[in-house]
């Protein structure tokens, strides 16, 4: 392994560890791009198929921890970092093609030459190929789908940081309210005094109180209902404080980006903490602005969030409803978010999910799927069931025809269905309040 030769494609190691044939290669498709990845390959019990593993934030690192699962469960799988390595956007500020690297290049190479490798390896082609990510890592799923069709039969995007310029506008959205003055922070032990009353005020109106709120669209709780009456206290919010809270749940608007969802409020320290989001934050000082000095109190919510879509029109984001190709091929695509995630704002996959429906029309649902997750934070965790396998569904999709209409999931002592939207879950009014059974999946 370590003496073949593919194009534009440098190998650097190839060892056996851990029961895998392990591969890393350096892939230079342009004179600035320095992309690592690594191809993990079970020296037994290979299942004859792929699966590319996806990256989070500003992706600079190989993912260990997905190729482990991946192998785990038979597959020949891959990760890379993208063209760089750190968390921080800085790699981009003069490198236009390293930001294109981890725009949408690097995934594309490392699956072309990990499907090379695989082959070399095994000597037999591939049964089918999956890919496998969450945040930006769901982001890249999208990506492939839009520019990439051939690439994968199965992608999952879970939480997709699909339209990074509304992620990152929101996070400053909160910084500056948050950072508006000394009163206009909400301090983290008021987090679960507001999230209490957010479930006081929508959590029964799926037919069951069990402390998660089924589908936060149809909430309008208003933060006013904890507002203080007399002196400051834990379990109120001030003036200021109500205002802050009122811009979380409202964000930017006005087609910038919505904001997050009623039941994210144990989260809120992600955006409303005492600096502000890392991730949106480089986003406007080294791609945007191309200035580490920026200030992100100045950033103008018009002319400024315009001037990053411009820039963006086909680059990070993964926004493009059509599809086409994607399903032409006989693509299986599953998406997922956690209602309650505190990151990305949940609200972006359906609107995206509809944008695709008004693209594509009724067909829509025959080779692409939404699971809402009640309860669940970023990629994961929160107060709802929040684990679950989409893997297994989508083998089940792509392999044998079978569309996922459910997918059980478990967590706090319960199980619960993740409908396919824009079903839902409802308690059928009897049984086990923390058995599946219990409940059906019922059209919103």
């Amino acid at each position: 392994m370590a003496a073949l030769k593919l194009p534009a494609t440098t190998i650097t190691r190839a060892s056996v560890a851990e029961g895998s044939c392990q591969v890393a290669a350096t892939l230079r498709p342009s004179a600035d791009s320095d992309i690592k990845i690594e191809v993990w390959m079970p020296v037994n019990g290979w299942n004859g198929k792929y699966q590319a593993v996806g990256n989070g934030g500003w992706s600079g690192a190989i993912g260990t921890r997905g190729l482990q699962q991946a192998v785990s469960r038979g597959y020949a799988a891959s990760s890379t970092d993208t063209g760089h390595s750190g968390g921080s956007a800085s790699f981009a500020l003069g490198h236009p093609q390293k930001l294109i690297d981890y725009a949408y290049r690097s995934e594309h190479e490392m699956t072309v030459a990990a499907k090379a490798i695989i082959f070399a390896f095994y000597g037999a082609a591939l049964r089918h190929s999956y890919w496998n990510g969450c945040s930006a890592g769901g982001k890249q799923a999208l990506k492939e789908a839009q520019r990439y069709p051939e690439d994968f039969d199965g992608i999952i995007a879970g939480s997709p940081g699909l339209d990074w310029v509304a992620r990152a506008a929101l996070s400053m959205w909160v910084a500056q309210a948050v950072h508006k003055d000394d009163e206009s922070s909400i301090p983290p032990a008021k987090y679960p005094a507001i999230h209490q009353a957010a479930l006081e005020a929508c959590d029964a109106a799926d037919g069951l109180k069990d402390g998660v709120i089924e589908d936060p669209s149809g909430c309008d709780f208003d933060p006013k209902a904890i507002e203080c009456k007399g002196a400051d206290a834990p379990t109120c919010l001030t003036a200021p404080q109500l205002e802050t809270a009122r811009k979380i749940y409202a964000g930017p608007g006005k087609g910038i980006a919505p904001g997050l969802a009623r039941g994210s409020e144990l989260g809120w320290s992600t955006f409303g903490g005492p600096k502000p989001f890392q991730i949106g934050f480089d986003y406007f000082k080294y791609v945007v602005f191309e200035n580490p000095d920026w200030d992100f109190r100045t950033l103008n919510f018009s002319s400024d969030i315009e001037r990053a879509r411009k820039l963006d029109a086909d680059r990070i984001n993964a926004a493009d409803p059509d599809l086409s190709a994607f399903r032409k091929r006989g693509g299986k695509l599953i998406q997922y978010h956690g209602w309650s995630d505190p990151q990305i704002p949940p609200e972006s996959s359906v609107e995206y999910y509809r944008s695709v429906l008004q693209k594509m029309g009724a067909g829509v649902p025959e080779f692409y799927r939404l699971f809402m997750v009640p309860g669940m934070a970023h990629c994961g965790g929160g107060e709802g069931a929040s684990t679950f396998d989409m893997l297994s569904a989508l083998e089940q999709w792509v392999e044998k025809g079978k569309a996922p209409e459910r997918v059980m999931a478990s967590g706090k002592s319960r199980t619960r269905p993740l409908c396919s939207f824009p079903r839902v879950s409802r308690y059928k009014g009897s049984g086990d309040p923390d058995d599946a059974g219990s409940f059906t999946c019922v059209t919103r």
